[in-house]
């Protein structure tokens, strides 16, 4: 009896709310069953050539290559239970010349394991496409702001200044590792090629005897004829360190992206505000407390990115306890975290490309937390200077330290901080610097280094420079 789908029923949130319609498609069971089919009729075109069945037989396969008819094919493997056999007979009953000839010596996992290649291929292309108006729109953000300072934060503390550019740049910098890894992984998939039940290509040897034709000769025209590379060895499967090698890449995006979107929301928090994702004008940030403005799609972004997270481990598994030549302990989950990492992934490019491209930085609140925190930062231009002016270091250090501590007692109690003026009267830093000297040290808006001009080359490997 064939399934109907509807929101009575338990639907998975990829099905309709997380991911594009094109990644959805390509996972779609309707793309599987016409991925099969294209293998079916590469595998007959190949005998065809080997003279074991007929150019008639093969075209027709060809002529109904895309008439999927899944309810048909669920009629039968309610009957027969396997999906893959219930496929042929429904593709054989569409094809009355060609019908008998389909699958002839093949395995199941011949058919399935290359389309899987190809589809992981697929989508893996899609994420590349998805990357780029990501990168591009970061691109246009470090440029915005490469000169702008701000305080910088280790362990969550105040530290030396950089810039909004240079932070946004180190995001950047993640993304384009995590490019390349992607596109090497992409580059590097391979199906299993036409190998038989446990990949000695056995079933073909028989079956091309006295053809003129090997076994391997026919591997070689059905993979030429997918685009697509065999593995030169293999099981009943592909070796599946391949999935686990494609979820590592995506979670390395994942990582990245979480990054970023964990950064904005603390930024967004009130208490230091420079950031904000963008929030639309009807937008209801609280059920309860109208005046909220969370920052809902990082947080949506973090939360989609633990899942792609730990899906390599399920697929990690997979590879390891593939037993001799193969066991069906994979298959179940396969249906689960190949789909879902991908639509995950998806959707985590398409809310991190909305976030870059209505970043809003507060340039005031900035400037602010600068003032505030960046003073203490300045003192090491202070420590460095009086010590090339002939100042003890370490007596130099103890100084400034017991001053700032004291003016960081003060910040912290609501007033002004008072550092620049107690170093400006220390009558050590006044014995070898100038009061006016040391208040002009003390301000660390044009303390950052290269951060800018690091900042702008780093958009411009982002837009496709070297």
């Amino acid at each position: 009896m064939t399934e109907r789908f509807s929101h009575e029923t338990y639907l998975s949130p990829f099905t309709w709310r997380y991911g594009s319609p094109e990644m959805r498609t390509l996972w779609s069971e309707a793309h599987k069953r016409r991925l099969w089919r294209r293998i079916w009729v590469a595998l007959a075109a190949a005998q065809a050539e080997a003279g074991l069945v007929s150019q008639e037989q093969v075209a027709d396969l060809q002529a109904h290559a895309v008439d999927v008819d899944i309810p048909r094919a669920e009629e039968i493997e309610a009957e027969i239970h396997h999906d893959l056999m219930a496929e042929v007979r429904a593709f054989a009953e569409q094809c009355p010349i060609g019908g008998g000839i389909i699958h002839l010596g093949a395995t199941s996992m011949d058919v399935e394991d290359n389309a899987d290649a190809l589809r992981l291929r697929e989508s893996l292309d899609l994420i590349l496409a998805r990357l780029e108006p990501v990168l591009s729109a970061l691109a246009a953000q470090i440029e915005r702001w490469a000169d702008t300072p701000t305080i910088g934060w280790t362990h969550l503390q105040p530290a030396e200044p950089t810039t909004v550019g240079y932070r946004l740049a180190q995001y950047g910098q993640d993304l384009l590792l995590d490019r390349a890894e992607l596109q090497r992984v992409r580059d590097g998939l391979r199906g299993k090629g036409i190998k038989g039940a446990t990949g000695t290509l056995a079933s073909y040897d028989q079956l091309l005897a006295g053809s003129g034709m090997t076994a391997a000769e026919l591997e070689r025209r059905v993979m030429a004829a997918l685009d697509l590379q065999p593995f030169p060895v293999a099981t009943q499967v592909y070796p599946r360190k391949q999935d686990w090698w494609v979820l590592n890449a995506l979670a390395g995006l994942a990582g990245s992206l979480y990054k970023f979107a964990f950064d904005l929301r603390l930024l967004q928090s009130p208490p230091l505000g420079e950031w904000a994702e963008p929030f639309g004008r009807h937008q209801v940030g609280s059920s309860a407390m109208p005046f909220k403005r969370n920052p809902i799609n990082a947080e949506n972004i973090d939360s989609l990115a633990r899942l792609v997270a730990a899906l390599p481990r399920i697929a990690w598994d997979n590879a390891a306890h593939s037993l001799l030549e193969r066991t069906l302990d994979d298959s179940a989950n396969r249906r689960s975290i190949l789909p879902e990492s991908f639509l995950a992934t998806d959707e985590l490019l398409r809310r991190a490309e909305r976030l870059l491209r209505g970043l809003q930085v507060n340039a005031a609140a900035v400037a602010r937390n600068l003032a505030v925190y960046g003073t203490f930062a300045a003192t090491e231009r202070v420590l460095m200077e009086a010590v090339r002016a002939g100042g003890d270091r370490q007596a130099l250090h103890e100084l400034i330290r017991r001053h700032s501590l004291a003016a960081w007692t003060a910040v912290a109690g609501g007033e002004e901080n008072p550092l620049a003026e107690r170093l400006a009267a220390e009558p050590a830093l006044l014995a070898l610097l100038p009061a006016g000297r040391i208040r002009e040290l003390m301000d660390a808006t044009a303390y950052v280094g290269e951060a800018p001009a690091r900042a702008r080359a780093l958009a411009h490997m982002l837009k496709g420079g070297r």
